[in-house]
């Protein structure tokens, strides 16, 4: 039985719960977007939450809280708004420089994207699960010779070589057969 995983709805909800731990670590100097921001932070918040929901629904269509064909909008918002925070800091931080949360919401957002295009080009991969094969015992494969050390059958040899033939007894002279 082969089960198809989609890759996208994965990577869009990692992305979007990134884009959430963003919001909580610093953006600007000390200040994080709770402290900066005052509707952008709620916002994208939302945003991140929607696009959990949905990428959830994706993956499992009986969960769907969010239709499918909001979800690439909700992802397009949600990285032209942080994109546009980056450019243009509030007043408040007009100084100051962005640290790890700014970057970390922009990866979010740029793997939101990435799952986006993952989930409606439908990219997957798959994994062959099946039962495990148990095989039988078959006498004539059980009762094999011993083998050599180098893994091989042993050879059956001759007594005789085609190289070196052993002379017959009538072949040599008298004089050389030994006396009986």
């Amino acid at each position: 039985m082969t089960r198809r995983f989609e890759i996208g709805p994965f990577v869009l909800a990692f992305g979007a719960l990134l884009l959430l731990v963003g919001l909580f670590l610093d953006w600007y100097g000390a200040f994080n977007a709770w402290a900066v921001f005052e509707f952008v932070d709620l916002f994208l918040a939302a945003l991140a939450v929607a696009s959990v929901i949905g990428a959830v629904g994706l993956i499992t269509p009986e969960v769907e809280y969010v239709d499918k064909r909001v979800v690439p909008w909700l992802v397009g918002i949600a990285f032209v708004v942080v994109a546009a925070q980056l450019m243009d800091p509030p007043p408040v931080a007009s100084e100051q420089d962005l640290e790890l949360g700014a970057w970390l919401s922009l990866a979010g957002t740029v793997l939101m994207v990435g799952g986006a295009i993952l989930s409606f080009t439908k990219v997957s991969f798959a994994v062959a699960v099946e039962g495990r094969d148990r095989r039988t015992r078959v006498a004539a494969v059980d009762h094999r010779p011993p083998t050599t050390e180098t893994g091989q059958q042993p050879v059956a040899r001759s007594s005789t070589s085609l190289l070196h033939p052993r002379p017959s007894e009538e072949d040599t002279p008298p004089e050389a057969r030994e006396p009986s």
